[in-house]
């Protein structure tokens, strides 16, 4: 295969007939204008081979000219100085040293070679309308470039509506769970709330009890130093009740109806204050209590103590009757305050444990 590459050339080296006779070292300086120096015209040609190629042989060229220059260097004249001779590299040898162009990466796919194509091969060109289809599109069945981007646009909506469907699922198993937590929080405070009311009541309750209790020991305890004042009885009238019967407009004291000659007992040990007869109570006897308290014993048919006599829980002091003003056989008893104030003799009886 013919070279395209020049041949050597001889390094050249300048002598005096080249400077038309003249001495160089009488030269002086010269500085050149736009008058003394002519534009340099020409024409650069590119040898292309075969049908379109790159020109290599040209490319090379250049490459050797500047790797010539490179290693000689340029000469330049200076006052007082022998002019320096140039010597130009063997072109022959830096081409040979240069690699072929289509050993170059990148560049060999640009060379078209004739001689490598077949006689009567025609180059078929993808059609126009294949752009844009990827080999998967390909291996999927795709051959059209619009249909291939539509079902990448269809694609990536399917996956952008997955996102949102799963952004919204995820958001609505948040709020669920939020929810959920939300709701046993409530539920545990009902019940921590409930557990405390009912904790409150057992304790209120339980409370309750002790006093009840408490009551209840105090009461037994009373009991057994207050006696009640008689026994086979029946209420008859209670403290406050109103009627023209009593001279105050209305029942001062609590009834115990029982037969004549029923013995009478001191509630309670104390002294004799009075023991006679007192008008419309008949036979009294009045008994003073250590805290002041007086208890009254009416319409006796007997006495048994007199004053100033000390009597102890239990102790007959006298007998039922119907001495003063009565309508039948029976005890009536009142109590009165250290200060003088009359209180209903049930609710006393009551205060001491006792339930006539």
């Amino acid at each position: 295969m013919a070279s395209n590459r020049p041949a050597p050339q001889a390094a050249y080296i300048p002598n005096d007939d080249d400077f038309g006779g003249y001495d160089p070292e009488t030269w002086e300086e010269w500085n050149p204008t736009e008058e003394s120096v002519r534009p340099v015209r020409g024409r650069h040609r590119v040898h292309k081979k075969g049908g379109g190629g790159l020109a290599r042989s040209s490319t090379v060229l250049g490459v050797g000219v500047i790797a010539a220059v490179g290693a000689g260097g340029m000469a330049t004249a200076q006052d007082g100085k022998p002019p320096v001779s140039i010597s130009m590299p063997d072109l022959g040898a830096v081409t040979d040293s240069l690699p072929a162009a289509e050993s170059l990466p990148g560049v060999g796919a640009l060379l078209s070679d004739d001689s490598a194509a077949p006689a009567g091969a025609e180059t078929v060109a993808a059609p126009l309308t294949a752009a844009g289809v990827s080999h998967t599109d390909a291996q999927q069945g795709t051959t059209d470039a619009g249909e291939a981007l539509r079902a990448r646009i269809m694609q990536q909506a399917e996956n952008q509506q997955d996102q949102a469907d799963d952004a919204v699922r995820s958001a609505a198993e948040e709020a669920a769970v939020k929810k959920a937590a939300e709701e046993a929080a409530a539920q545990q405070r009902q019940a921590e709330r409930k557990a405390d009311a009912e904790a409150a009541a057992k304790k209120k309750k339980e409370r309750e009890a002790r006093e009840a209790k408490a009551l209840a020991e105090r009461r037994a305890k009373l009991a057994k130093s207050y006696a009640l004042p008689t026994s086979s009885y029946t209420i008859t009238s209670h403290f406050g009740v109103a009627g023209s019967m009593w001279s105050s407009g209305h029942h001062t004291g609590l009834d115990f109806a029982a037969p004549t000659g029923t013995p009478l007992k001191a509630v309670h040990t104390g002294t004799v204050k009075e023991a006679g007869w007192a008008g419309a109570y008949g036979y009294r006897t009045v008994l003073e209590l250590s805290d002041g308290t007086e208890v009254w014993y009416c319409h006796q048919s007997s006495m048994n103590v007199s004053a100033g006599q000390k009597v102890s829980t239990g102790d007959v002091i006298g007998r039922v009757g119907a001495t003063g003003n009565v309508t039948g056989p029976h005890l009536h008893m009142e109590v009165h305050t250290a200060g003088g104030s009359t209180v209903d003799p049930l609710a006393w009886l009551q205060s001491k444990g006792l339930n006539p």
